[in-house]
């Protein structure tokens, strides 16, 4: 799928970048492991803590305060961070618990909020990568990583 992303971005000289906190960069990772990308990958972030959401991507205390860290508003802050940072085309944002603690009945381990920021388009839902299964870790950041690039990839060809 990241290949697919690469070749689609390289052949109409557009750029991605991300912000990621509970993928823990493996959006980079699948991107960066393609030849090419760096025509279309001027960077992304890792953002794990609350303040460095703050600091680095500009995310508002009053989001995370509001909607929660794991919340579609606070991945939306964190692609519009990343985008004016980076001075991508498009933006991705991940957050979310991957487990297997820190989940709740309001929000189960599993739960991922996902932004993707591009001009005027912007989308952030969340979805629960668990499955209702006792999933681990890495399968929930597997599944979102691989959720995160079909997506931008549908909304690509959409445009």
């Amino acid at each position: 799928m990241a290949k697919a992303l690469v070749d689609y971005l390289l052949e109409r000289k557009l750029t991605i970048s991300c912000a990621e906190s509970c993928t823990g960069g493996q959006i980079a990772a699948a991107i960066t492991a393609v030849s090419g990308c760096s025509a279309v990958f001027p960077g992304g972030v890792c953002t794990y803590s609350e303040e460095m959401k703050i600091k680095m991507l500009g995310v508002k205390r009053e989001t995370l305060d509001t909607y929660g860290v794991v919340s579609p508003q606070t991945a939306l802050e964190m692609a519009r961070g990343v985008r004016s940072l980076t001075g991508s085309d498009i933006a991705v944002a991940t957050t979310g618990i991957a487990g297997p603690s820190g989940g709740t009945a309001e929000q189960p381990v599993g739960t991922v909020c996902i932004a993707i920021v591009r001009d005027e388009d912007e989308y952030a839902w969340c979805e629960n990568f668990a499955a209702g299964e006792e999933a681990a870790r890495t399968e929930i950041q597997r599944r979102a990583v691989r959720r995160v690039l079909e997506e931008v990839m549908n909304q690509l060809e959409k445009a």
